[in-house]
């Protein structure tokens, strides 16, 4: 199975090499990397920003796959690059571009060992089923509303099923711990990762590694209870 790489999101320049490194080294030398942004109208521009992270990191060539919102990603677009990094922005966009297509990028993905990462959105996406946003649970906030990405209601939809945890982002920054939480509570999926920004969980046969300057907050549910875990930089996530 090729690697998978969860980044929290954040922009720190000297977390860069331990959110990015491992990502490019599972790649090859040089690699192409598609790298695919949600176009809102500025999908250029957004793409620039993860390409200069992108090659002051390793040797490599971003190139940009922008979907328009609203659009879906037409897998063949990503022809022979060698890993894909999906980027960030709104989430429920992200997961309506690509998990009807799940099928079809895994198989791409494991038919050239290629390396997926995923920042912020891209992370969450990750999941069989990924929390998208909302920042109220049957009306009570859970979380800020300015992380809702544009929903009311904490909303769980599909995702691309590369990785066995539910997973939320920017945990520290934005307060989505609760949102995590009360996503597992409600669902099917017993295992949840919450990442705060320049945080990264690094993903090789099943088991995850964290890197980066915060924390994996790892949270499991037995039960009616959730029990959480605080990971930091070099712990195992399983």
């Amino acid at each position: 199975m090729p690697t998978v790489h969860l980044l929290g999101g954040g922009w720190d320049p000297a977390a860069a090499p331990a959110l990015y490194g491992p990502f490019l080294e599972s790649a090859g030398t040089s690699p192409v990397v598609a790298t695919l942004v949600l176009d809102e109208g500025d999908g250029t521009t957004q793409f620039g920003r993860w390409a200069d992270v992108l090659r002051r990191t390793a040797p490599c060539e971003p190139v940009p796959l922008l979907v328009p919102l609203g659009g879906r990603l037409d897998v063949a677009d990503l022809g022979d690059a060698d890993a894909l990094l999906v980027c960030g922005g709104l989430t429920p966009a992200y997961a309506d571009a690509l998990a009807p297509v799940a099928g079809a990028l895994a198989t791409w993905l494991r038919a050239g060992d290629r390396p997926y990462a995923g920042f912020s959105a891209g992370a969450a996406v990750a999941a069989d089923r990924a929390v998208v946003g909302g920042w109220r649970s049957a009306g009570v906030p859970v979380c800020p509303e300015d992380a809702g990405e544009d929903l009311d209601e904490v909303t769980v939809t599909d995702g691309l099923a590369l990785v066995p945890w539910t997973v939320d982002v920017h945990c520290a920054q934005w307060g989505t711990l609760p949102r995590l939480l009360t996503a597992l509570a409600g669902g099917p999926s017993g295992l949840g990762l919450a990442l705060d920004e320049d945080t990264a969980v690094h993903v090789r046969d099943g088991v995850g590694r964290v890197a980066g300057r915060g924390t994996a907050w790892r949270a499991e549910r037995s039960g009616t209870a959730i029990a959480v875990t605080g990971l930091r930089d070099g712990d195992a996530v399983r």
